[in-house]
Parts: structure tokens; sequence; C-alpha cells
């Protein structure tokens, strides 16, 4: 009798999970164009252009009644609502990393993201890591410190990006699965809209707006701030239904791997090498994670004795 045969990849899933990771990684480039606004008019942009593109999303493909169900329900609108507060910030450091010449450490980020998910699992959720994961997370740490000796101060912006992603993560997963990804960041960007819009609103009035003031082509730049932002998602959200979780995680490393490459050969930024020290064990320790989830992934559901220590 023959052995069952595993699922072909589904091409398409492949397809829209690689278009949104490479649109991400391309960001870097899209908000050196926005330079002249400053990080702060290109988050309140990147909030109000986001939640009315979301909006008009949600009146399209019907989630009207998704998204009154989410309102109604208070921990799920909290919840809600942290996440939002989180990825504002998450934004806010990325936006003034690339245009500070902090592309690399963006990229960083992002590539110890997983590592900081897996520990504010253990902090958080209290649960417990498998062998190999506790030694990618020491490596990971090893790295930081290697860097920030050889750099001469600790990679804040690396570091922050990765604490306020993981914890958008966590906040995201503590909500649960219920919510769709355009009815989430509806209602995220809906409780900051009044304050991004009253900040953009003052810029204009005291003459401090670059929106209306350096041509066409950053008003046009900028108004596109929403679809930027929730594309790539909805091409995420779409992969994500198609395409294994464990190839979704492996696909996930080309967005820092683009942005490194930006912030090392377009932005020209320093890479002393302590710096290529502390990336290479930071790749050791993806590496070793990676391998170690995938073969979780293939074994069957049984309890590994390092978690019952």
């Amino acid at each position: 009798m023959s052995q069952p045969q595993p699922a072909p990849l589904n091409s398409r899933g492949l397809l829209l999970a690689f278009s949104a990771y490479l649109l991400w990684g391309a960001f870097p480039l899209y908000f050196h164009l926005l330079a002249a606004a400053g990080p702060l008019e290109i988050i309140g942009h990147r909030i109000f252009w986001s939640f009315l593109f979301c909006l008009a999303g949600v009146l399209l493909w019907r989630e009207w009644g998704h998204l009154r169900e989410v309102v109604a329900k208070p921990r799920l609108f909290w919840g809600l609502a942290a996440a939002g507060v989180l990825v504002s910030v998450n934004w806010l450091i990325y936006v003034w990393g690339v245009l500070n010449d902090h592309i690399v450490d963006a990229a960083l980020g992002y590539f110890i993201n997983p590592l900081i998910t897996v520990t504010l699992a253990v902090v958080v959720l209290r649960e417990r890591l498998r062998t190999a994961q506790k030694v990618a997370v020491g490596i990971g740490l090893v790295a930081v410190v290697v860097i920030a000796v050889g750099y001469g101060q600790i990679p804040w912006v690396a570091l922050s990006l990765a604490v306020s992603f993981g914890g958008y993560g966590l906040v995201k997963k503590q909500v649960g699965a219920v919510v769709s990804p355009l009815v989430g960041l509806t209602v995220e960007t809906a409780l900051l809209t009044p304050l991004a819009f009253g900040y953009l609103l003052w810029l204009q009035f005291t003459g401090a707006s670059a929106y209306l003031a350096n041509g066409p082509g950053l008003t046009v730049a900028l108004t596109l701030a929403g679809a930027v932002t929730a594309i790539p998602l909805l091409l995420f959200a779409a992969a994500s239904s198609r395409i294994p979780l464990s190839m979704m995680g492996l696909i996930q490393y080309l967005t820092p791997v683009i942005q490194f490459g930006i912030g090392v050969w377009v932005n020209h930024e320093e890479m002393p090498t302590s710096r290529w020290i502390g990336f290479g064990l930071v790749w050791v320790a993806l590496l070793l994670m990676t391998a170690d989830s995938l073969r979780a992934a293939r074994r069957p559901a049984v309890i590994e004795p390092e978690v019952m220590n």
C-alpha cells in the first residue's frame, strides 16, 4: 500500500507570500521618498490614510457586520486598542530609523524578532522552550552584546522594533484568530485616527506641514501611505490561509534580508567587523530555531521531555 504523498505547495499562496514580504522589504525606499515630512508627520498620515483605506475595504468586502461584532466585545476592542498603540510605536521607530541611517539596525530588529517572540512567550505566557530554542535565544543575546560592545552603543532601534513588534504579535495572539486582518487594522487605526488627524491639522494651520508644501509628488506619496500599509497585510493574510505556517516562517526572513541589503549597499551604512560578527551570530541562531521548528512541525504531537522539566 503506497504511502500518502504530501500535498503540493499552493503556488498562488507562495506568490502572495513573496509579494507581501518583498513589499515590506522595500519599505525603506518608500519612506526615503517621504523624508521631507519627518517621522511624526509620516506616521500621522500612515495612521489616517490606513484607516480610510481599511474602512473602504470593510465596506467593499461587506465586513461591516464583523466590525460591529468586534467593537461590541470589550476584550477584542481593548486588545486591538493596545495592538494599535504598539504597532504605531513600531512604525514611528522604524520610520525614524530609516530616515536617520539606521536601516541595518531596522533589519537586525526584524531578524531578532523571532527570538524576542519566544522570550515573550516564556515571560508572559509561561511557555517552556525546547533545548534548541533556548540555545538560539542565548546566541541571540550574545550577538546583541557583541554588536553593542563593538559599535559603542546598544542597538536600541533594533531592540525597540523587535520588542514592540513582538508585543504586537503577543497581543494579537491574545485577541485570537477571530478578527480578520482588515477589520483588525481598521479598529487599530480608528482608535488613533483622531489624534493623528488632529496633529496633521495642527501642522497644516501652523504652516509646518510638508503635505501640500513640497510638490504633488510628496502629497501623492503620503496619501498612498494607507494602501502601502494595508496591501502587504492583506497579501500576507491571503497567503497564510493557503500555505503552511512553517513555509511562511521561512519566507518571512526575505524582508530583513532585503532591508539589510538596502542599508549596506544602497544607503552605505557602516558595517564594522563587530557588526558582521553580531549579524552572523543572529543568523546562526535563526538557522537553529528554523531547523528546530521544521523538525517539530514534522513530528507527531507528543510531549517532549524538556517541556516537562
